[in-house]
């Protein structure tokens, strides 16, 4: 699988990164059997950089378990989920490493930003952490230009997470040309906007009560039905280049010169080997342009 620098002196890391929130019971319960299974098809399939979070529910601890022996194989992400003190920091980075059985993180990351805590003390113990070997590079999730720019003055940040998707362009706005400028690698997460983009969904389907999905406001139908007018579109053209929504919605996100890598959840070996195949799909510039005259101007703006 192709691979790219993360940030300016960064990892290579392969462009399909495997997002497990839904490994840790996020859209639904997944057996550990099959977590274990759709990690190594991933890892199989050239995916091995891996992403999780210390909120993301059982995930760490059913990662643990499937890395188990194959550590050396994989480059492991995970994200500070809580407060940003030193005191909370210092036990969530011992508590991420006993789950996934490991003694560093390859990547550790601030899951969002937390107004409360100055961002020069948190950078500051961040990087103690990095100095101790307890985690390898620095990243952020969830950060708009300015808070990129903020944290950028007290360390080095190899790394960042937007929600960013072709239904959803904002980050285009501010948050990636501040990236590129700053020289941070940029991992999106959700990418098919909650499966929107898979073409698997129709207006009125009713998510299970585990499913984090049913709450959210982009399957509400004053947004989903004209959302899937758009997407309908995409999977003929997706269909007519012989591939699928799934892997156009990847490609896309790849496309963009400030990513480095897409984060995309799998529940299944099936999807998980699906997925990386996306990573050999590079989109043209004529491509692009088809894609965003069916795009025009319609976004999800929440």
């Amino acid at each position: 699988m192709q691979t790219r620098k993360l940030g300016i002196d960064g990892p290579e890391v392969p462009v399909i990164c495997l997002g497990a929130w839904p490994l840790g019971g996020g859209m639904g319960v997944v057996t550990d059997d099959q977590v274990i299974a759709t990690v190594h098809a991933s890892i199989d399939s050239g995916a091995n950089f891996i992403d999780t979070a210390e909120g993301y529910r059982t995930s760490e601890s059913v990662l643990g378990k499937a890395i188990k022996g194959r550590r050396d194989e994989v480059i492991i992400a995970t994200k500070l989920s809580g407060d940003h003190s030193l005191e909370h920091m210092t036990s969530a980075v011992e508590n991420s490493l006993k789950s996934l059985g490991t003694d560093y993180l390859d990547l550790y990351q601030l899951h969002g930003p937390r107004p409360g805590n100055p961002i020069e003390e948190t950078m500051l113990n961040l990087e103690k952490l990095r100095d101790a070997g307890k985690v390898r590079y620095l990243g952020v999730s969830n950060f708009s230009g300015d808070q990129h720019r903020e944290a950028a003055k007290f360390g080095m940040i190899h790394s960042s997470q937007p929600r960013y998707n072709m239904l959803y362009r904002v980050p285009e706005e501010d948050i990636l040309p501040t990236c590129l400028e700053l020289g941070i690698g940029v991992i999106p997460h959700s990418p098919l906007a909650k499966a929107m983009l898979t073409g698997k969904y129709q207006p009125g389907h009713i998510f299970a009560s585990d499913d984090e999905r049913k709450s959210k406001p982009e399957f509400k139908d004053d947004v989903f039905i004209p959302a899937m007018t758009i997407v309908e579109k995409l999977l003929g053209w997706a269909a007519d280049h012989g591939h699928s929504g799934t892997q156009l919605a990847i490609a896309w996100t790849l496309a963009h010169p400030a990513v480095t890598s897409c984060i995309v959840g799998a529940k299944t070996p099936e999807q998980a080997t699906h997925n990386a195949d996306a990573g050999n799909w590079q989109l043209s510039t004529s491509d692009m342009s088809e894609i965003a005259g069916i795009l025009g101007d319609f976004q999800i703006m929440r």
